[in-house]
């Protein structure tokens, strides 16, 4: 069987799985593993499909597609948000990417930076997995299928497992009379986690979320080296006035 044809079973195979992994695969097309990862390669390439860490899913797969949509709201303000992070990234570091979308972000950034990422968000992984020059080591723990992320208390103890040289993280509240808020217990446990095992935190953070408190308050100001928003006003004036150092993207 030749490529073509090995492309277009492994294509057929994906409308109607959705996804699948490369052992599946490999099964289905009776042939060996190691080529069936050669062929997701190239086809992941051709645009036709999404390289995941052990298989494949298709491009319109309902795995990514909610967070996506999420992605792009906001997305001018989120694309400058995530451009003037990855400007904090150099070669050699080592960083925590957490589950958010303007995290997530950034990644088409820091492609041709030699990093080392550590992250709980299957996005991330996706989008990052077959570059040569990052790294990646991926949160093990509970699969969130609404967030496409690993939480839970094993997720938390793989990252207190390891220290690295900046945390990029999202909040889902801001202001300056209760710090960062989160929707749950076990995002703000992620987010904690990451703060507690980073030498720098950087926020990224729209003005939507500025001046807003949701539901569990996780972390003083204080935790934060550096906010990266996309608005001057007086509500990030007044996180200024608490001490926080503010950096408007744009």
């Amino acid at each position: 069987m030749n490529f073509q044809e090995r492309k277009r079973k492994i294509l057929a195979a994906l409308d109607e799985r959705e996804s699948l992994s490369v052992f599946e695969l490999a099964e289905i097309l009776e042939t060996s593993p190691a080529t069936i990862r050669r062929d997701l390669g190239d086809i992941a390439g051709e645009g036709l499909l999404i390289r995941t860490h052990g298989g494949a899913m298709k491009m319109e797969s309902p795995v990514l597609t909610g967070f996506l949509e999420k992605a792009g709201v906001n997305s001018p303000s989120k694309e400058l948000i995530a451009a003037r992070a990855a400007d904090y990234v150099h070669d050699g570091d080592i960083i925590f990417l957490d589950c958010g979308s303007t995290v997530f972000g950034m990644c088409r950034f820091l492609k041709k930076k030699n990093i080392r990422v550590i992250t709980n968000s299957l996005p991330v992984l996706a989008e990052l997995i077959d570059v040569p020059s990052i790294q990646i080591n991926l949160i093990g723990g509970e699969l969130n299928k609404a967030r496409k992320a690993v939480h839970g208390d094993k997720a938390v103890q793989h990252i207190n497992g390891y220290h690295a040289h900046k945390a990029f993280i999202g909040v889902d509240g801001l202001s300056a009379g209760n710090g960062l808020t989160a929707h749950s217990e076990h995002e703000s446990g992620i987010t904690s986690a990451f703060i507690r095992n980073a030498a720098q935190v950087l926020l990224l953070c729209d003005a939507t979320k500025i001046g807003k408190d949701s539901y569990v308050k996780f972390a003083d100001l204080s935790a934060i080296h550096t906010l990266i928003t996309d608005s001057d006003d007086a509500r990030v004036e007044a996180l200024r006035a608490k001490g926080l150092h503010v950096v408007i993207a744009g």
